[in-house]
């Protein structure tokens, strides 16, 4: 974890520096390297002032802010604004997508024997309808060879299916 702290009208003391750094540890615990902190330690008449910015590689950004008359309650509080803002952005992340749904396809034989008069399966597969929007599933279809693609829409959380029309054009059937 890199951490860079910096005084504003406050003298820097090791003391101080070490308190920081050993609130920060508490967030290393939940989130993964690197990690950079920026914190800034200002004061203001009879008032401290803490700004945390705390910046990981995989995009999440917290920030906060607190100030007391006592420098090491401002470091508390911002720490446990820290934690609950950390909390809330692995907790959105943990938090299960759309649905999706499992299917079985089987391909059945159009030959009519004499004998019987039903058609045979003669291949089956498993299929999973994934969550996604439209034109991701148009965009995998293009990938595929196949002629449709059955998934999850991930707006309105039904089973749809695209397929390729003979005129080159995509159609798609949704339930009402």
């Amino acid at each position: 974890m890199q951490i860079n702290i910096t005084f504003r009208h406050l003298e820097s003391t090791p003391g101080l520096k070490d308190y920081v750094e050993e609130k920060l540890q508490k967030v290393k615990k939940y989130l993964h390297e690197p990690i950079e902190a920026h914190v800034i330690l200002s004061a203001e008449k009879f008032r401290y002032i803490v700004e945390m910015n705390i910046m990981t590689d995989n995009g999440i950004i917290i920030n906060g802010m607190e100030s007391r008359e006592d420098v090491h309650a401002a470091i508390d509080n911002v720490m446990d604004k820290i934690e609950r803002q950390i909390q809330k952005q692995l907790d959105k992340l943990k938090r299960p997508k759309a649905k999706g749904y499992e299917f079985k396809m089987h391909v059945l034989d159009t030959e009519e024997e004499e004998e019987e008069k039903k058609p045979k399966i003669i291949r089956s597969k498993n299929y999973s309808a994934k969550p996604m929007s439209i034109e991701e599933a148009i965009e995998q279809l293009k990938a595929w060879e196949n002629d449709f693609i059955i998934f999850t829409n991930a707006q309105t959380e039904v089973v749809s299916v695209i397929y390729r029309r003979k005129d080159g054009n995509y159609g798609l059937i949704e339930p009402e």
